[in-house]
């Protein structure tokens, strides 16, 4: 890279340190004007992971705080708003709390590591210890609250603190609170979820509701849990989810942010690819890449022009929501998931208020893996009935972390029952009954038959998966590379498949007949018999959820 280019801001979501160290920033400061313009008292800004929601709060923080250097913002779009600039910049104490850290494996351990985050934050204004402004009982929690001798007073902390500025100062406070719902997403997931809903209820409610010391409010997440009461009487709370239009190019990179990123490091040749990969997310009337997918492959090409597209996004996630949703899939989920991942559009219910007890409910999943970012609106969701939308998936990346997990749940959850028996027929040759065990779990399992050619030689490679023998995949045989072999030392015995993808059912027998040649021709048995091994080869011919077997015994050399 040359050294004129700044530096990829990879993990950077503090906006004074990615300004003052010099990385590449698209700016996105025209976001404060429209913040200004149209914003509540309380504002909720839903978007999903990776999408530069800590990064829009950190600059909220440089922008408005009481102190605020103004050279951070130089050259900016928003420096060039007189009007906001001189009404806002450096005018307001700020409080920042980013909750996406709390998450731990209790209640009390959650508990202290918010008291952590809230010592932290009172540390950064020790000058109210000492003013005359603030009363002595006020400054008292506060001590109490920097040596995180009582916990009882976390529920009324903010407030505490927000009370203290506005008396020292003269102004009201903007707090800022980023990735509100973590606390409760882990709380639901690991048992102590009414707890920690309960807490929240009047933590944030102290802060938020009718509220003096409040100027106004942004709150940040990737879901919008009204319903969980945590906001209960709160009329002052304005939303703005992923189906909005007011700021729907904020969050994200646009064509134009992506065309210029790429221009600017030299690698005008990614578009497709990054097009294809990263981008196809709709944000209200704005079409979105995931900016951390985009940032890493580009860091990647600049490394490695020949560098392929990766699942960046996966790699940031336990990805919980997919592996239920699919866990709990009955017949006709599994074939709309199935005809999402082949590109298909699947007409649903679109529900945005949501609570995370709700998330097991089969009729809502679809809307919660449109909030976080795994399905997107189709085009023809305009055209639809009020409450209803059009779901796809919204590009390669997101189609290959569905494909991949559900390989995962496929091999440890369905392939341990039909191991035995697969084994059994194979061994022994049982070619009607192995193509019926074998289509019986096409029928019975998600199946990706319209999106890969690879997916059924996958799917057989997680189903022979197993600790007795020893499996190769793509492993060179002979004069070329079997799908898959199977080795038995312990009965000196292989077996030997080759896949195929037909394009219709009634090519299926000469697929298998084509695959069995194949093996033959290039001696993929050779190194077997070799051995004096016993070795059967396969021809495995699959169409959607069909699929025919042939198999036979090679002759020993």
């Amino acid at each position: 890279m040359a050294g004129s280019r700044k530096k990829l801001p990879i993990g950077v979501d503090i906006f004074e340190k990615l300004i003052r160290e010099d990385y590449y920033y698209l700016d996105k400061t025209a976001f404060i004007r429209r913040l200004v313009d149209w914003r509540g008292e309380v504002n909720l800004f839903t978007r999903p992971r990776r999408f530069g929601k800590t990064l829009i709060m950190s600059m909220l923080k440089a922008f408005f705080e009481l102190g605020t250097d103004s050279d951070l913002f130089r050259g900016l779009a928003v420096s060039r708003d007189e009007e906001v600039c001189a009404a806002y910049q450096g005018k307001y104490p700020v409080v920042f709390l980013s909750l996406k850290g709390v998450n731990g494996d209790s209640f009390e351990s959650a508990l202290d590591m918010l008291s952590a985050l809230l010592s932290n934050e009172c540390g950064r204004f020790l000058y109210l210890l000492e003013s005359d402004w603030v009363a002595q009982h006020d400054k008292d929690a506060m001590q109490r609250l920097l040596e995180r001798q009582s916990s009882t007073e976390l529920k009324s902390a903010l407030s505490t603190l927000m009370r203290m500025l506005h008396a020292h100062h003269g102004k009201p406070v903007i707090l800022l609170i980023d990735e509100y719902d973590v606390p409760l997403d882990k709380a639901n997931s690991r048992g102590y979820y009414q707890q920690m809903a309960d807490f929240l209820r009047v933590f944030l409610g102290e802060a938020l509701k009718t509220n003096p010391d409040l100027y106004f409010a942004v709150l940040t997440g990737c879901l919008h849990v009204s319903k969980e009461s945590i906001f209960t009487g709160l009329n002052n709370l304005k939303v703005d989810t992923i189906s909005d239009v007011r700021y729907d190019e904020y969050f994200g990179f646009t064509d134009s942010d992506v065309r210029k990123l790429l221009e600017d490091y030299g690698l005008p040749d990614a578009c497709g690819p990054i097009k294809e990969w990263y981008d196809g997310y709709h944000f209200g009337n704005a079409n979105v890449y995931c900016p951390w997918d985009v940032l890493n492959h580009c860091d990647k090409l600049l490394q490695n022009p020949n560098a392929e597209p990766e699942l960046y996004w996966d790699n940031t996630s336990s990805n919980d929501i997919i592996r239920s949703f699919i866990e709990q899939a009955d017949s006709t989920v599994r074939d709309e998931i199935e005809k999402l991942i082949a590109g298909e559009v699947l007409e649903k219910k679109l529900v945005l208020n949501l609570t995370y007890q709700e998330l097991s409910k089969k009729e809502l999943l679809w809307s919660v893996l449109y909030q976080t970012g795994y399905l997107t609106l189709s085009p023809l969701s305009k055209s639809r009935q009020r409450g209803f939308a059009c779901f796809v998936i919204p590009n390669r990346e997101v189609r290959e972390i569905f494909v991949e997990k559900i390989r995962e749940w496929f091999s440890e959850e369905v392939a341990p029952s039909h191991r035995d028996g697969l084994y059994r027929e194979l061994w022994n040759c049982e070619t009607k009954a192995l193509q019926e065990r074998i289509r019986g779990i096409l029928y019975d399992t998600i199946s990706c038959h319209d999106y890969h050619e690879n997916y059924y030689h996958a799917l057989l490679t997680g189903l022979l998966l197993d600790g007795r023998y020893i499996v190769r995949s793509n492993d060179e045989m002979g004069s070329g590379r079997s799908d898959i072999a199977v080795e038995d030392p312990g009965q000196r015995r292989a077996v030997i498949i080759e896949t195929k993808r037909s394009r219709d059912y009634d090519h299926l027998e000469g697929d298998c007949a084509a695959a069995l040649r194949q093996i033959e021709e290039n001696q993929y048995g050779r190194p077997y018999l070799k051995k004096k091994y016993r070795v059967i080869t396969y021809g495995i011919a699959f169409s959607e959820k069909e699929c025919h077997v042939e198999g036979r015994e090679l002759a020993g050399e």
